[in-house]
Formats: structure tokens, C-alpha cells, sequence
């Protein structure tokens, strides 16, 4: 059964396409289940959309969900639609974002890193100049969000855990025992990890995360789930195929998605 958790549409301001266009193309893929999961707006800001091309607005949110439940009753019997949200992770903010979340019934939030010390993980050059020290710290400092966000029970599924190698492929290189302790944590709050193929649209050239971090969370039972991570309708659903074959030469046997934030397992 094809699943796909991770889309995004154009409230977000950085996405081409309509709710609409992804449900359509996701049953033209022959998808089951679509998951609408567009950027949290910036909850904790003064300002209404303070960043217009990386989130929505806080006053669209109560549209953006009313639009996707309108659509899971239109594509009834066509495509099962799910509410889900991508969610950013400030630790300082994370009871506020929960407080905003708890008042819609999503079927998932997926929680994202996208900032390590108040810079964007994809701001090409953040590596130039960094001693080695330096970017074993900042390596650190990453899994140290992503752990945290582990343990905060906000999410169901944790984004694309390696993203910070997006536009710098040596990110892998950088040796530290965090990766591992990550995931040894994430499996012990008994979380989803997504195996989202965004990466193929960046630098790296590949898929988030990277086969020996996929490695270690089988050893440490973490589940696993798949996001195109669209911005645009025609990648909906793309190499899910691929990557369904990759995670069986792994060992995984099954994957999930979720319903109003209950897992569903699905065999390979």
C-alpha cells in the first residue's frame, strides 16, 4: 500500500500547487493515503506571518485545516486524506506550539529541525571557517534538537534527521557518538522516523536519512515512515518504490503512517 505523509502546498509561500493538485496526483500515482503536512506557522512571533516564504500565517491556520478536512469527506472513497502538519522545533517555544496544536485534530505533526543555533540547517556557507571542533559542536548541537524534540511527546514522526547534510554532503563525515544516542533515544520514546527523498533535490544528491543512520534505528527499534516532502504535485510519492526496496535489503519489515495520532502499521 503507497503512503505519502510529507506534502506542502502554497500557504507556505516557498510550494507550487494547490491541496487539491497533490490529493489528485497522489491517486494518479496510485497512492492509498495522502498526508497534507504544510510548515507551521510561526506561532510564538508578534507578527502574523513574519517569514511569508517559509511559513503561513497564523490567521490561515484555521483555513488550512477546515480546507483539508473539507477534502478527506470530497475524496472519500477515492484516497484517504490525513491532517498533519510539519512542525519546527524550538525547545523554548514548545509549550506554546503544543497549546496551538491541541486545538485541532490532526492526524500527525511531524517535528522538524530547521535551525541549529539560530541559523537555518540549509544556509549554504554556515560550514566555511569552522574548525573541526567547531563542527563536531555543531553536529551536536543538532542531534541535541532532534533528541529533544524525541522526548517533548509533541510529534509522531521526526523529519528528515539528517537534512543539515542538504547542502553540505561532508555533514556525514563529521564523527561524533550523538547520531547514535539520537536514536537510541528516538526508540525509546517509541517515535517514527520519515525517510523523506527531498535530498535528491539538494546538493547531496540523496535521501534523508543516510542508510547507516536507517541501520541504526532498526537496531534500536525505531519505526520508519515515508515523505516525498513535495513542494511541488509531480513529486508526490516519489521513489517510494525505491525506497520500500532499500529498507527491506535493511531488514525493516513494515512501516507506518497514522490516524488521528494512532499508528498504522503496514507490511512490506
Amino acid at each position: 500500500m503507497k503512503f505519502d505523509l510529507h506534502t506542502h502546498h502554497d500557504r507556505c509561500g516557498h510550494a507550487r500547487g494547490k491541496i487539491h493538485d497533490y490529493i489528485n496526483e497522489a491517486i494518479e500515482r496510485g497512492l492509498k493515503v495522502i498526508g497534507i503536512a504544510d510548515h507551521s506557522p510561526y506561532f510564538s512571533s508578534e507578527e502574523d506571518q513574519p517569514f511569508p516564504r517559509i511559513a503561513m500565517a497564523k490567521s490561515q491556520l484555521p483555513e488550512y485545516v477546515k480546507e483539508v478536512l473539507e477534502l478527506k469527506q470530497i475524496y472519500r472513497g477515492k484516497i484517504e486524506v490525513l491532517l498533519g502538519m510539519e512542525s519546527d522545533f524550538f525547545p523554548e517555544n514548545a509549550e506554546h506550539y503544543r497549546s496551538c496544536f491541541d486545538r485541532y485534530p490532526f492526524d500527525y505533526i511531524i517535528g522538524s529541525v530547521h535551525h541549529v543555533d539560530g541559523v537555518s540547517i540549509f544556509k549554504r556557507g554556515r560550514w566555511e571557517g569552522l574548525t573541526e571542533q567547531e563542527k563536531i559542536r555543531t553536529k551536536e548541537n543538532y542531534y541535541s534538537l532532534i533528541e529533544q524534540s524525541a522526548r517533548s511527546g509533541m510529534f509522531q514522526v521526526l523529519g528528515h534527521i539528517d537534512a543539515m547534510k542538504g547542502f553540505y554532503p561532508a555533514f556525514s563525515s563529521i564523527q561524533t557518538a550523538a547520531v547514535e544516542h539520537t536514536l537510541k533515544v528516538i526508540g525509546e520514546c517509541d517515535m517514527a522516523i520519515e525517510i523523506n527523498t527531498s535530498g535528491k533535490t539538494k546538493d547531496v544528491g540523496g535521501w534523508y536519512p543516510s542508510d547507516e543512520i536507517l541501520e541504526m534505528a532498526l537496531h534500536f527499534g525505531v519505526k520508519v515512515t515515508f515523505g516525498s516532502d513535495a513542494h511541488d504535485p509531480h513529486r508526490v510519492g516519489d521513489e517510494f518504490d525505491l525506497v520500500q526496496a532499500r529498507l527491506k535489503e535493511i531488514g525493516f519489515k513494515e512501516w507506518v503512517y497514522f490516524k488521528k495520532k494512532k499508528r498504522v502499521m503496514v507490511n512490506f
